[in-house]
Formats: C-alpha cells, sequence, structure tokens
C-alpha cells in the first residue's frame, strides 16, 4: 500500500511516497481504507526526529509513517471485536503515530476498535479527518479545567483548529468565552461563539484582563502564549497547555496567587471511544464546525507541511488518498 513516510528525519522533503505491506487486523482491531489524514503540528515533530527516542524503543522500524488523525471507510474487522460498525461504514479514527499501528498517513490502517467511530453524518472525509485528534484535545483540555456553567474560559489560538474546537465546546458546555484573533480571524472566532474578541499577540493576558477586571476563571491556552496568559487570570484560575511551555523562572505565576497550570495529554482519550462519538453528535447538531483549510494529494505531504510551518492556516490541512 501507498503511505507518506520518514527515513531520515529533516525539512518538508525528507517526506515520501513509500510503499509498505498493508496492515492485517488483530483481535479487537479494525481496518480502515483511508481518504484523508490530516497535517498536524504534532507531524511535524516526528518528521524532524523530536519523537525519535520514543519510535527507537518501540516496536517500528522506518518509514515512520505520521498522521494523528483519518477518516475513510471501515475495510476489515478482526476476530473478538465488539463493535457497531460494519464493513463499509464511514469512518474517522484517532491514531498514534508512535504505536505499533504507526500513523494515519498511509491508504490503509488497523487500529483499535475503540479509536474509531462514525464519521459525522453528511461530511466529507475531509471533514470528518479534521475532528478527532483535535477536537479530542480541545475536549480534554476543557476537562482537566473541570469549569462548570457561567465561568469565564479565555481561548488562545482561537482561529486556529484545537483554538475553534475549543470556543465551541466550552460554549456547549455552558461557560463565557473570550478569545483572541488577528483583525482578519474576527469575524470567524465571532461566528464561532465567542463572546468577547480581544487582540492576539503579546500582552494577550493584559488585554483580556480589561474586559474581565475580575480574572477569568481559566485559559485554554491553544497558541502557546505562556507567560503572557498569566494576567487574564483571577487569583486561583487555571491554565489548560495545549502543548507542554515553561513559565519564564517559574515565577511569572505569583507565589500567592495560586494558579494553576494543567497539561493537556490527549493520548489519554485514545481509547476514550465515548468522548470521540460525542463529538460526532455535537459536530451532527451544528455545535462544532469541521474546518478543512486545504487539500493536498498524499504525494504533495511536503507542500502541506511547508504550507502549516509557514503559518496563518485556519482549520486543517489535509492529505488526501484516492
Amino acid at each position: 500500500m501507498r503511505a507518506v513516510g520518514v527515513t531520515k528525519y529533516g525539512g518538508p522533503d525528507v517526506l515520501k511516497l513509500v510503499n509498505v505491506p498493508r496492515p492485517t487486523t488483530g483481535p479487537g482491531q479494525i481496518r480502515l481504507r483511508v481518504h484523508a489524514a490530516t497535517v498536524n503540528p504534532g507531524d511535524t515533530l516526528l518528521r524532524k526526529g523530536d519523537l525519535d527516542a520514543l519510535l527507537r524503543s518501540g516496536p517500528l522500524t522506518p518509514p515512520y509513517i505520521p498522521g494523528m488523525e483519518a477518516a475513510g471507510v471501515v475495510d476489515e474487522i478482526g476476530s473478538d471485536t465488539e463493535t457497531d460498525l460494519k464493513v463499509g461504514d464511514r469512518v474517522m479514527a484517532i491514531v498514534m503515530p508512535i504505536d505499533a499501528t504507526g500513523g494515519a498517513y498511509a491508504e490503509y490502517l488497523a487500529v483499535d476498535a475503540d479509536q474509531v467511530t462514525h464519521a459525522p453524518a453528511g461530511s466529507t472525509h475531509e471533514d470528518a479527518a479534521t475532528l478527532p485528534m483535535n477536537g479530542l484535545t480541545a475536549r480534554r483540555a476543557l476537562d482537566v479545567l473541570h469549569l462548570r456553567p457561567g465561568e469565564t474560559v479565555a481561548v488562545t489560538g482561537a482561529a486556529g483548529a484545537v483554538g475553534g474546537y475549543s470556543v465551541q465546546l466550552a460554549k456547549a458546555d455552558g461557560l463565557r468565552v473570550i478569545a483572541d484573533a488577528a483583525p482578519a480571524d474576527e469575524n470567524l472566532v465571532a461566528a464561532l461563539g465567542a463572546d468577547q474578541i480581544v487582540p492576539r499577540g503579546p500582552n494577550v493576558g493584559g488585554r483580556i484582563r480589561q474586559w474581565w477586571p475580575d480574572g477569568v476563571d481559566a485559559v485554554v491556552d491553544a497558541a502557546l502564549q505562556g507567560a503572557q496568559v498569566v494576567p487574564a487570570l483571577r487569583d486561583g484560575g487555571q491554565i489548560a497547555a495545549v502543548r507542554m511551555w515553561e513559565l519564564a523562572g517559574g515565577a511569572d505565576l505569583g507565589e500567592d496567587r495560586g494558579i494553576t497550570v494543567r497539561d493537556v495529554f490527549v493520548p489519554e482519550y485514545t481509547h476514550r471511544r465515548d468522548k470521540l462519538d460525542e463529538l460526532r453528535v455535537q459536530a451532527e447538531q451544528g455545535q462544532l464546525t469541521l474546518r478543512v483549510a486545504r487539500t493536498y494529494p498524499a504525494a504533495d505531504a511536503a507542500d502541506a507541511h511547508r504550507a502549516l510551518e509557514a503559518g496563518g492556516v485556519r482549520g486543517r490541512l489535509v492529505l488526501t488518498f484516492d
């Protein structure tokens, strides 16, 4: 089968279309004929070698295959697999490229059944592929904060895929949302449901605090602003760090403010089919907007990585395997 693989680490040009054996399903697994796989920042980490220690310590050998979410059709169901899915069903899946399955940039993918659920009704494969990892990251970010309806959350990077889902899920949870946006993205972020929008960039926390003088209850930091978001928080507030970051010297939290940083580790939801299927329902109900920024044939994966790293992508870039 065709896959996009990495045999040596480096820039986008190391991504090559390769032929690898088609996976077979083991007990409890489902095989997808993949039609679409998204390009995410985590994929660039694998490509550059930042995950080398994890890859080398596992069962995989080069070419390593990136990709964390996919959509397609059920092709095969393994023995002893408990599932409501049938061969031919349109589905989406969350994938961990460091696992024995490898990543989603491949024509066929065999994963545990609890990583797969129906694609949202009416969605294309490209649409559906944008939801599993990005949606579950946003869901996990809000879940670790344990906010109550009526409380206030700020979201950085609100125009991006994770930030956008965070805004919409927060609104569905009954939260008040303040979000950042560049001028060109203000209409988009407003359409996602943000109650208030502030300009993105340095000192975003200070601008948020101008609108909420007592401070917000929490921040989902999808844009990795780090210490810049701290002034937005009330004493005792929380930050959901979508990817790991460090506050300079650790002093920015303030010893007497009681602010907590909570890491968002999406692999904890890899096998939470209930969470993934809840996202499907919310997409079908119009509470979540599936946003495809651009599609590329799998053979052009290097171009997709270059576009992602150039920045300014709104929604997700998607590779297609037709």
